[in-house]
């Protein structure tokens, strides 16, 4: 049996942020696997996003999926962390 997935004390304040930011935001943190936490949409691009608390690590199965992930994936940690993704995916949009 899978064990529950383990939520960061900061995820409810980051989706929050996100979304007060203008994105779109689907919390995934239960599919496990190394899944992100997060897929978030803004300025039409689709970002996979782990939340991770200020000194917190990734677990094996995080590493073996990012890994392999061929496409966007961040980690935020903290409001400003998600600022600066939002302002960087904005001025980058094309």
């Amino acid at each position: 049996m899978r064990r529950a997935a383990k939520i960061d004390g900061n995820q409810t304040e980051i989706v929050n942020t996100l979304r007060t930011l203008g994105c779109s935001v689907a919390v995934t943190s239960t599919i496990g696997k190394g899944f992100p936490d997060l897929v978030v949409g803004i300025a039409g691009r689709t970002l996979l996003v782990e939340v991770k608390m200020k000194k917190g690590t990734y677990t094996p199965d995080q590493l073996a999926f990012v890994s392999t992930w061929k496409g966007n994936y961040y980690t935020v940690r903290t409001r400003e962390d998600c600022v600066a993704l939002v302002n960087t995916i904005i001025q980058t949009k094309g």
